[in-house]
C-alpha cells in the first residue's frame, strides 16, 4: 500500500506496550482449574486480541462445559477480578523495552497516538504504568464489542484521532490483530515472531530499536514529514 505520509500510530496494549498478557493467561487458567480443567500456555495463543466474552467461550468449549448468559457473565468477571488482583500493582517497569521511547518519541515529533485494544481495563493499565498523558485516544474493549480480527476498535481509533486508515501504522503482536489491521486498510508492524506475524506488512522483535525514523524508513516516507 503507498501512502504519502504518515500522521499517526495505533498500538496495540498487552505484548506490545506492555507485558500484562501473562497476568491474561494467568487469570484463565485459574478460572479454567476452578472449573476443573486445565489450561495451558498454547491454548492461551488463540486469545491474543480476543474480547473477554469470546475468550470465555473458548475456554467453556476447551472444557466441554455449557452455562446460561447470566452464568457466564459471573464468570467473565470472576476472570477479571483475577486479572485486577495480578495487576494491581504494576508501575513503569512493566512496560516493554522501546515502548515509552518511542511514544514520547512520537509525541515530540506531533504525530497522534492512539491505542486500539480488547482489553477493558487498558485506562487502568496506561495510568499505573504512568503513559496514558501519551496518548490522544483510546480505543478498548468498552468501545466497541466486535473483536479483533473484526477492524472496527482500529476504525474507532483513527476516528478518534481523525486520521484515515492510510495515515496510521498499527502496531501489533497477534496474528488476528495484524489480520483487523489489513482489513481495516492500515499499514501493520508487527512486533514479535517473524513467522507468525507474516502477514504484516513489516515485522520487528520488540520496540527496542523502533523509533520514528525507523518507521519512515520501513514505510518509505520522506524523513521531514510534515504534520498537520
Amino acid at each position: 500500500m503507498e501512502v504519502n505520509t504518515f500522521k499517526g500510530c495505533i498500538f496495540d496494549l498487552d505484548g506490545v506496550i506492555v507485558d500484562t498478557a501473562h497476568f491474561h493467561y494467568l487469570a484463565w487458567k485459574k478460572l479454567a482449574n476452578q472449573l476443573g480443567f486445565d489450561f495451558n500456555e498454547l491454548q492461551n495463543e488463540a486469545l491474543k486480541g480476543v474480547s473477554r466474552k469470546e475468550s470465555l467461550e473458548y475456554l467453556l468449549h476447551l472444557g466441554g462445559l455449557h452455562f446460561s448468559e447470566v452464568e457466564k457473565l459471573e464468570l467473565a468477571e470472576s476472570k477479571n477480578s483475577h486479572y485486577i488482583d495480578m495487576i494491581s500493582n504494576l508501575d513503569e517497569s512493566a512496560l516493554l523495552p522501546g515502548a515509552k521511547k518511542l511514544l514520547l518519541e512520537l509525541k515530540d515529533a506531533g504525530y497522534k497516538i492512539a491505542l486500539g485494544s480488547a482489553s477493558k481495563n487498558a485506562r487502568p493499565v496506561l495510568e499505573s504504568t504512568g503513559i496514558l498523558p501519551l496518548f490522544d485516544f483510546i480505543a478498548d474493549g468498552n468501545s466497541t464489542s466486535k473483536s479483533k480480527p473484526d477492524p472496527a476498535v482500529f476504525l474507532i481509533a483513527a476516528t478518534g484521532i481523525q486520521l484515515l486508515p492510510c495515515e496510521c501504522i498499527v502496531l501489533e503482536d497477534a496474528q488476528k490483530g495484524i489480520e483487523a489491521a489489513i482489513k481495516g486498510g492500515f499499514l501493520s508492524l508487527g512486533v514479535g515472531d517473524e513467522i507468525a506475524l507474516g502477514q504484516a506488512d513489516h515485522v520487528v522483535p520488540n520496540l527496542e530499536n523502533v523509533n520514528v525514523n525507523t518507521l519512515q524508513h520501513l514505510y518509505n516516507f520522506p524523513i521531514h514529514s510534515t504534520i498537520s
